[in-house]
């Protein structure tokens, strides 16, 4: 009877250059040959790859040095041969060689499986979310990814914690307060600002009328920040909404603005 073909479980394969590369986009060629190899790999046991590095090895002996790392995170599991080639060389039309290369090796670090193709009966105009995810990595690897954010959610009910700032590439866990985020702004300021009484009203511009509230806060007693809060929804003489809340760990009565709706 005939044996089945088996993968490994892992994928770290190594190739050697033909001679001693000292420029780091000339080493396309050979890192091509390895993505087809972990194209394969995916393909046989239907996974596909979420974050995978390049080693690049560089001559031994007395002066020898570590291998310099070129790692890859994918803000969607991919297995396209194009797509990771095309990330594989804005990552090294970035590198700077110190030292000749005379090896690459190519490792998977995470896998996910790999999800069929959904197609939509009514195509976005402006594109899949995958489009929308492979044009963000593309991006992350031209700009690197500390110039590439993308907001995210922090399970805190504190406004200013729970709204943060991540990698385009950084693979985010479902948050579980989406329902206490709504009906909050999305805009808000980087710091409250304290606003006027007027006859015993909040004042920012003109007198401010209260048409929705309050959210009761508190939350950060847990780590010394304790916050309280009662927050409104409140309107201007021109009809512009503000979120604004009095804090109730002080005696005296103060307000803040701290977000803007559109």
């Amino acid at each position: 009877m005939h044996e089945w073909i088996r993968p490994p479980l892992t994928f770290n394969v190594r190739a050697e250059t033909f001679g001693r590369v000292e420029n780091a986009e000339a080493l396309l060629y050979g890192a091509t040959s390895l993505i087809l190899q972990l194209v394969g790999w995916l393909v046989s046991l239907q996974q596909s790859v979420r974050t995978f590095t390049l080693l690049l090895e560089h001559e031994r002996g007395r002066s020898a040095v570590p291998p310099t790392q070129i790692e890859i995170a994918l803000a969607e599991p991919a297995w396209q041969e194009q797509h990771l080639v095309r990330l594989l060389k804005e990552r090294l039309a970035k590198v700077e060689l110190e030292r000749p290369v005379i090896a690459l090796r190519l490792q998977v670090l995470d896998v996910e499986a790999m999800l069929p193709p959904n197609e939509s009966l009514f195509p976005e105009p402006g594109g899949s979310p995958q489009d929308l995810a492979r044009l963000l990595e593309l991006l992350t690897a031209r700009l690197g990814q500390e110039n590439v954010l993308v907001p995210a959610d922090v399970d805190d009910y504190r406004p200013e914690v729970c709204n943060s700032w991540v990698s385009a590439t950084t693979k985010q866990p479902r948050s579980q307060i989406e329902d206490i985020l709504e009906g909050r702004p999305f805009w808000l300021l980087p710091k409250p600002i304290k606003l006027l009484m007027r006859d015993e009203r909040p004042f920012y511009m003109s007198p401010l009328r209260f048409i929705e509230g309050p959210e009761r806060l508190e939350a950060g007693w847990w780590a010394d920040q304790t916050a309280a809060r009662d927050y409104y929804v409140a309107q201007a003489s021109n009809q512009s909404c503000y979120w604004i809340y009095r804090e109730r760990v002080r005696d005296d009565v103060l307000w803040y603005l701290h977000g803007l709706f559109a």
